[in-house]
């Protein structure tokens, strides 16, 4: 599946950014969309653990929705609140 491929990509990305910070401690210097697309890869990653727990836990669909929109809906506030974007505006 499309998560164990990219996985050791992550983990690349990871361990440089360990270095980086370790090495240089600046500020990495991201562009917008740099930062959709991390924000995008953290949403699908919490998304899938998420749903591995519903499954674990026998949570009904209705639930599993309502989680879902909830997660959306407070990654959206804490990215907003913390950086004044709105994931919203990601795509436009």
């Amino acid at each position: 599946m499309i998560g164990r491929k990219l996985s050791p990509i992550l983990e690349g990305i990871e361990a440089t950014l360990w270095e980086f910070e370790i090495e240089r401690g600046l500020l990495p210097e991201f562009t917008e969309s740099g930062f959709r697309s991390a924000t995008k890869i953290f949403m699908t990653t919490l998304m899938e653990k998420m749903w591995e727990l519903q499954c674990l836990e026998h949570i009904a669909m209705p639930e599993r929705a309502a989680m879902a929109q909830k997660a959306g809906e407070d990654l959206r506030k804490l990215v907003k609140t913390y950086t004044n974007i709105d994931t919203f505006d990601f795509y436009k």
